[in-house]
C-alpha cells in the first residue's frame, strides 16, 4: 500500500498545504517595497512617490483596509493609484475608507478594467493559452457579454473630491514643494479604453519633471511614452504574475509584456530612447482567485533621485 499510495498522497498533501499557504497566508502579507530612480534633473531634491495598485476591494477585507490606511505614516510626496481598485459593486465605500488618510495628499489616478467592470468565473489555465495565442483583455479577444457594470463614477467622485488628478487620457500637475510635476496619463489598454493620441506631445518642457502613468503595461503604450521621452512610467494590472513559481518567477503577465519584466523597476527602449518602468504586482486579487504563491501583495515608496 505504501509503494502505491505514498507518493500520490504526497504530492497531494503538499498541494494542499501550498494552497492553503497561498490563501490563508500570503494573500494577506502586505508589504511595502522601497525603491530608488534616478530620473530627476540635477538640482532637484528627492522626491518620495506612493504607488498602490489592483487593491480588488471586496467588502469585509478589513486587514487590507487598516494596512491601506497605515501607509499614510509614510508621509509620501504624493500618490499614483494605478486602478483595478475594485473587485466588488458594493466595494466603492471600503476603498474609499481605506484610501482615504492617502488622499490628504496630492495624488492622481488611472482605471483599470475591473474599476469599470466587475469580475467573472474564469478558468485560471486561461491565462496561459491567452499568453500562448498572443491575446489578452479585449486584445484580440470576443467583448465581453453580460458584464457587471461596477459604479465607477462614485469611485472618481471621491477621488476628484479629494483633489487627486483625474488622468484618464489625459494631463495634469500636481505642485509639490514648488516643484511642477507634469503627468500624462491613459485609461486602461486592456480593455482597449487607451486614446494616446489625446494625450500625445512629449512631457512639458515647463515642467521640472514629467512622468507618465497607464494601467495596464502593454507594449504599444510603453512604445509610445518611451519614444516621447517619458523618463518615467508607472503601471500595474499584472498582479507580479499572481501564482509565481519560487526561484523561477511569473508564468503569465496578463498583458504582452515579458514575464521578466512583470514587477518591479526595470527599463524600456523604444525610438532610440529609454524609459525607466515600474510594474507594481499590486495588493488584491481578482475576488475568484484569492490566492498568491510566491508574490505578495504590495505597495511601493518610489523615492525618485537626480540622474547621474
Amino acid at each position: 500500500m505504501r509503494a502505491r499510495y505514498g507518493v500520490p498522497l504526497g504530492i497531494t498533501a503538499v498541494g494542499a498545504a501550498g494552497i492553503a499557504y497561498a490563501a490563508g497566508f500570503e494573500v494577506r502579507s502586505f508589504r511595502l517595497r522601497r525603491v530608488t530612480v534616478p530620473v530627476l534633473p540635477r538640482g532637484m531634491r528627492p522626491l518620495r512617490v506612493l504607488q498602490v495598485s489592483d487593491i480588488h476591494m471586496v467588502g469585509g477585507q478589513r486587514k487590507k483596509q487598516r494596512w491601506l490606511q497605515s501607509l499614510a505614516g509614510l508621509r509620501p510626496d504624493f500618490v499614483i493609484n494605478t486602478g483595478d481598485n475594485l473587485s466588488d459593486p458594493e466595494g466603492v465605500p471600503e476603498t474609499l475608507d481605506a484610501l482615504g488618510p492617502l488622499m490628504e495628499f496630492p495624488g492622481a489616478y488611472v482605471f483599470g478594467s475591473n474599476d469599470y467592470y466587475g469580475p467573472k468565473l474564469r478558468n485560471p489555465a486561461r491565462y496561459l493559452l491567452e499568453k500562448a495565442s498572443g491575446r489578452h483583455g479585449l486584445n484580440g479577444n470576443a467583448p465581453a457579454v453580460a458584464a457587471i457594470h461596477n459604479p465607477w463614477e462614485d469611485l472618481r467622485d471621491g477621488f476628484d473630491c479629494a483633489g487627486w488628478v483625474n488622468l484618464t487620457n489625459a494631463r495634469g500637475s500636481l505642485k509639490i514643494d514648488g516643484y511642477e510635476i507634469a503627468l500624462t496619463g491613459l485609461d486602461d489598454p486592456h480593455i482597449k479604453r487607451d486614446r494616446y493620441a489625446h494625450v500625445a506631445g512629449g512631457p512639458r518642457e515647463d515642467a521640472d519633471f514629467s512622468l507618465a502613468v497607464v494601467h495596464a503595461p502593454y507594449l504599444r503604450v510603453l512604445d509610445a511614452f518611451t519614444a516621447d521621452r517619458y523618463p518615467l512610467i508607472l503601471a500595474g494590472h499584472t498582479h507580479g504574475g499572481q501564482l509565481c513559481i519560487p526561484f523561477y518567477g511569473a508564468l503569465v503577465t496578463n498583458c504582452d509584456i515579458d514575464t521578466k519584466r512583470v514587477k518591479g523597476l526595470s527599463t524600456h527602449r523604444a525610438g532610440g530612447n529609454r524609459s525607466y518602468l515600474h510594474v507594481s504586482a499590486g495588493c488584491g486579487t481578482n475576488r475568484y482567485t484569492p490566492v498568491r504563491f510566491a508574490c505578495p501583495p504590495e505597495a511601493t515608496l518610489l523615492t525618485l533621485t537626480a540622474r547621474d
